[in-house]
């Protein structure tokens, strides 16, 4: 048997010298990361060390009939398949190079190294639009598997299109989708400063302008004069009715004085669902289960982890659906996945400007996704 190391900057090369030298009969024996180069310790390079081996001992029947004995009767021996001997070293080598992706996981950018230059780039593009942690390492141990099936004769128009369906089977089960008029109140929550009175303006419009419906509003943000202002003007221009509560007293007379309309839009001061006696006398007054589609609205130029607090802060109420805003003030979109696989909450809308009624869509799976991807 022959054996001999070889030493590559990654697998995929390390496979190149060992199928050029050995062979594609040849078995992998061992693998390990080493270091090479470097100056007192600084700036070495990372490569792969592999140890394989090759049978190159003669046919059987030759050494028989070399030492004058008969050779073994095909009828008796076990039939070998070439397919099987190649399906056994193609999942050596995956399980091989799976082990090492394992143990490089913890340091993002050792990653890179390993991955052949395709998968590299689809790696380093996912850790830009900063996809979990979590989530990017199962997308990628998915693809190195995929890669190596094909033996690597896969383009980048293929890996996004399994990126793609990979992302969409982690959040196709929740609700996705606009306004569902099957309740009457809509009650739009969200931090100051991420939009809510221009994307309930936007909802607003939606309604009366394409659904034909009777529509009011209700704000109990009454701590920002300029907000009351705002939605005024809005509520004008859409010739709709507006009420300004200050009180539960307000809320249940404004209740009261809409019920002859299809929607009751609700625009809330974000800071008062941090008390929860708040919550409770809403409650006495609207039921949250039958009666009213809560939204909550994130701003995409937020950091993860305070996207992550406002969603915790404001679910002391039922949060049916997100509404992601300032999609044109951002280029990275991973949070949206994030968050809806973290706490299994779907999308209600995504706003990309100021233009009321213009810039808002309604979400689906396939347009998140595709935002994040980049692909139309």
């Amino acid at each position: 048997m022959k054996v001999k190391k070889f030493v590559a900057p990654s697998m995929p090369e390390a496979m190149k010298m060992i199928r050029a030298e050995l062979g594609n009969d040849a078995v992998i024996l061992n693998s390990k990361v080493v270091h090479k180069g470097g100056f007192f310790g600084l700036f070495t390079k990372k490569n792969i060390e592999v140890i394989a081996a090759v049978d190159s001992k003669p046919a059987r029947s030759a050494m028989a009939e070399k030492k004058g004995k008969s050779p073994e009767p095909l009828s008796q021996r076990p039939p070998v398949e070439p397919k099987q001997v190649a399906d056994a070293a193609l999942l050596s080598e995956l399980n091989e190079l799976k082990t090492m992706l394992k143990q490089l996981s913890t340091n993002v950018t050792t990653n890179f190294a390993v991955y052949p230059q395709p998968l590299n780039e689809l790696n380093e593009s996912l850790v830009a639009q900063e996809l979990s942690n979590t989530l990017r390492q199962e997308i990628m141990d998915e693809l190195v598997e995929q890669w190596y099936l094909q033996r690597g004769e896969v383009d980048k128009k293929q890996l996004l299109q399994w990126t793609k369906e990979w992302l969409l089977k982690k959040i196709t089960d929740l609700s996705f989708g606009g306004i569902s008029f099957t309740k009457k109140y809509v009650n739009v929550v969200g931090p100051t400063g991420v939009g809510k009175t221009t994307t309930l303006a936007k909802i607003a419009a939606y309604c009366v302008l394409k659904h034909q419906k009777k529509v009011a509003f209700i704000t109990t943000d009454t701590y920002r004069i300029a907000a009351i202002e705002q939605l005024k003007t809005y509520a004008k221009i859409l010739n709709v009715p507006l009420e300004v509560c200050y009180t539960i007293e307000d809320f249940r007379a404004a209740k009261k004085k809409f019920s002859i309309y299809d929607v009751v839009l609700i625009d809330t001061a974000g800071r008062n669902f941090r008390h929860y006696q708040y919550v409770e006398d809403l409650r006495e007054i609207i039921d949250f289960d039958t009666e009213m589609e809560t939204f909550l609205v994130l701003s995409l130029t937020a950091k993860y982890t305070d996207m992550k607090t406002i969603f915790e802060q404001f679910s002391l109420i039922r949060i049916d659906r997100l509404i992601f805003t300032k999609l044109d003030e951002t280029s990275q979109y991973g949070s949206m996945i994030n968050l809806m696989t973290e706490y299994r909450v779907g999308a209600a809308y995504l706003t990309n400007g100021q233009n009321v009624p213009d810039d808002i869509v309604e979400a689906t799976p396939e347009k998140i996704v595709n935002t994040v991807l980049g692909v139309d």
